[in-house]
């Protein structure tokens, strides 16, 4: 059964759907609809603002003007409200939607663009692969050989396809994304930010659990959420009527995330100086697939920076860096624009589940994409300061993991005399987050999670809700760096 947008664009919000209390949170006068409050409830959350000390690229960066996870965040959220919008006027047209769902599809994607990256830990993608190393290593080292029994034993199978176990040895930040937007930022009660169905469906850009196997589908391609989330999954799925398919909407917020930084990250490349415009225009002729459109784009941007020097005289870096800005500005146009048609395209088979591909990849863009994707990864990402950064931020994380772990995994709590080791333990269990401190004892006490996952989710919670410079910070006091 093909999706519809009356279901899609559900208002339940995420303790109703649970069971709990349906309780009016509107004051008196309040304007805004359901997702417009969604919107803001991420803007003024706490993990929204630790992003703007969350690596994008450049971990630690002290140049204010090269992005961060806060800045990206907003350039995303902002192309993805555009993306949405274009999409809409389209199927507006057509009849699919009326003016009202049409504000309302734009609003959801802009949210979803603020909080795709919630999740991330410190030090950008390198720190997801340091978490998944450090439970990787716990359960090949022969004092933690049996790490993991009490999951395998918990799932009643002792096999690698154990979700609890794979939760951690496939660690992913889109699933932390859903576990914090709806259980850790607590507002008035365990419900998270206790958003609408409609946005936490389309916040869900990966379906797959950590035991389930992709199947050659992009979608399942990485750990969409946890074992603490099955339960919510499952009603999400039933209430916005997706099923195990993608919400339509995820595919624009992905395609806005593509757009944007493949198209940026060269930008800050160049004010990096990493590249610079001679350099990333020869990069992108002998990158692309399709010469005679990646040079029309750069003779364009040429021809306008030429224009403004009768105005502004630019010279050196300055000039590099109005020459790509305004690449810039003409590939997320062009991105946009054609996302927005691959969207139409292949309307009928995202709305029935059985569209499995990527908007930007089947688009007519993706000959530009491909080759500034190419640049990146062969001049920007491996950059020797990056690279160095980034060795730091693993040490930093996994030492962080060994000391919290300590204390989550002490088991002394209530006795009154405990040993040096216990003492030590129950100090470094202290130290940990409050909130993150009441949502693991409330899993303890009201799911029937096993208390070992409980606990590796407390010491991932902590360490993956730290800033960059808190983390190195507290690695220093710890360590006596």
């Amino acid at each position: 059964m093909a999706m519809d947008w009356q279901k899609l664009l559900s208002i339940e919000r995420a303790r109703e759907l649970v069971g709990g209390p349906s309780q009016s949170e509107r004051v008196p006068g309040d304007k805004r609809d359901e997702f417009e409050r969604d919107f803001d409830r991420i803007v003024y959350s706490t993990p929204f603002r630790r992003l703007q000390d969350k690596t994008q690229v450049f971990p630690l960066d002290p140049n204010d003007s090269v992005r961060t996870r806060l800045t990206h965040s907003l350039e995303v959220s902002h192309a993805a409200r555009g993306l949405a919008k274009d999409v809409c006027c389209e199927m507006r047209e057509q009849g699919y939607i009326d003016n009202l769902k049409s504000r309302q599809i734009e609003t959801i994607a802009a949210t979803c663009g603020l909080l795709h990256d919630l999740g991330n830990p410190p030090f950008g993608h390198s720190g997801e692969i340091a978490i998944r190393e450090w439970f990787q290593k716990k359960e090949k080292e022969g004092k933690d050989a049996n790490f993991f029994s009490e999951l395998y034993d918990a799932s009643e199978r002792r096999n690698k396809a154990s979700q609890y176990v794979q939760d951690f040895l496939r660690f992913e930040g889109n699933a932390q994304t859903i576990r914090l937007i709806t259980k850790l930022q607590i507002l008035a009660d365990f419900h998270g930010l206790n958003l609408t169905c409609g946005t936490l469906s389309a916040a869900c850009k990966y379906v797959a659990a950590s035991n389930e196997g992709d199947d050659g589908f992009h979608e399942k391609a990485k750990v969409g959420y946890f074992a603490s989330e099955n339960s919510l999954i499952e009603k999400l799925r039933t209430e916005t009527g997706t099923g195990k398919a993608r919400n339509p909407i995820t595919f624009l917020v992905e395609a806005a995330d593509d757009c944007v930084y493949n198209t940026v990250d060269l930008e800050d490349g160049v004010t990096k100086g990493i590249l610079d415009w001679k350099l990333l225009k020869d990069e992108l002729l002998a990158s692309s697939d399709d010469n005679t459109t990646i040079r029309k784009y750069l003779e364009d941007v040429e021809e306008h920076v030429e224009e403004k020097e009768k105005e502004i005289q630019f010279s050196g870096r300055a000039k590099d860096k109005t020459l790509v800005r305004y690449f810039r500005v003409l590939a997320i146009r062009e991105i946009v624009t054609a996302s927005s048609k691959a969207f139409m395209d292949n309307y009928e088979e995202i709305m029935e589940g059985d569209y499995h591909g990527e908007l930007v990849e089947d688009s007519t863009a993706w000959p530009l994409v491909k080759a500034c994707r190419k640049i990146n990864l062969g001049r920007v990402y491996c950059s020797d300061e990056t690279l160095n950064l980034e060795l730091m931020g693993r040490k930093v994380i996994q030492d962080l993991l060994d000391i919290y772990w300590e204390g989550y995994d002490f088991r002394g709590n209530g006795k009154k005399n405990l040993s040096n080791s216990e003492k030590f333990a129950q100090k470094a269990y202290d130290l940990t987050s409050d909130n993150y401190q009441k949502v693991f004892k409330h899993a303890l006490e009201k799911t029937d999670l096993p208390k070992r996952y409980c606990r590796m989710q407390l010491v991932t919670d902590y360490v993956c809700g730290m800033t960059d410079t808190f983390a190195v910070n507290l690695h220093k006091r710890l360590t006596n760096g």
